[in-house]
């Protein structure tokens, strides 16, 4: 039995109430694929059964099963290349220059899935920064979804995972085999702290931030979450800092106190001087 419109504008309401998460009419067989494990692993027969068990009991676990189910976003290693040469070629180099007096960076990657694109980082910086060593870096990696989160934490990724954009000299350097994973190296890890966060609720204290990843995120809110977002990522990004955001994102008539670097491909913005 397949979802009904009532039920699918119930999972909408749902997501949307609780991630900010818009999804619009035609995407029926994207709520179909992603709650069909749900509802296979409680037993339920059909997705359409499944909806309406949630909707007779508001609140419990599997509300936030299907909230994490429908955020879960696509990663992979230097995912995009770009902006990963430009991190390596100019932002990382800008940002030790400025900081060169005060020897501390804080980064923060705001939904990083499964951890590719924050470990991609620490490598970046591992490989090609060894002054960093003897600096104070804090790495900061937050998701809404605390499954996805608890696997990030293992840095453990299958050899399809691994084979999406991360160099071989890259992994045979980071990441050890365990059976038909792999797994990267403790140190790297430990460069990344990672906590549950939804974007678009209050967001906890947070120190000033140097950089801060924002990737193909915003293209799932309305207009109005991604103003309430922008807001807040300027209220916590330094002056000088960088904005990474998808290439196809835009802040043009939702915040203009960004500005997208000149003849940039991947995505870099700061603050408007």
């Amino acid at each position: 039995m397949s979802i009904d419109q009532q039920g699918f504008s119930y999972v909408c309401d749902l997501v949307h109430a609780n991630s900010g998460v818009v999804l619009d009419v035609g995407k029926e067989y994207l709520v179909e694929a992603r709650l069909r494990p749900l509802a296979e692993s409680a037993g339920i027969s059909s997705v359409q059964l499944f909806v309406a068990r949630l909707r007779a009991s508001p609140h419990g676990v599997d509300h936030h099963r299907v909230i994490e189910a429908m955020t879960t976003n696509e990663t992979s290693f230097f995912r995009d290349l770009h902006p990963f040469e430009s991190l390596r070629t100019a932002i990382f180099p800008a940002l030790i220059e400025a900081r060169k007096t005060q020897r501390a960076l804080n980064i923060w990657s705001a939904a990083c899935s499964s951890g590719q694109e924050v470990y991609t980082t620490a490598i970046v910086l591992r490989e090609h920064f060894p002054v960093l060593a003897q600096w104070v870096v804090r790495i900061l990696a937050t998701d809404i979804a605390s499954k996805v989160l608890e696997r990030a934490r293992t840095g453990t990724y299958s050899q399809v995972e691994v084979n999406r954009g991360l160099p071989a000299n890259l992994l045979v350097k980071y990441f050890q085999r365990d059976r038909l994973n792999w797994v990267l190296n403790p140190e790297i890890r430990a460069m990344v702290e990672f906590v549950e966060l939804n974007l678009t609720r209050p967001w906890p204290f947070m120190p000033q931030m140097d950089l801060i990843f924002l990737r193909n995120v915003l293209i799932y809110f309305d207009v109005e979450t991604k103003r309430k977002i922008l807001a807040q990522a300027r209220r916590i990004l330094r002056p000088d800092g960088f904005l990474l955001l998808g290439s196809a994102e835009t802040t043009l008539g939702v915040d203009e106190s960004f500005v997208r670097l000149p003849n940039d491909r991947s995505g870099w913005h700061q603050l408007r001087k």
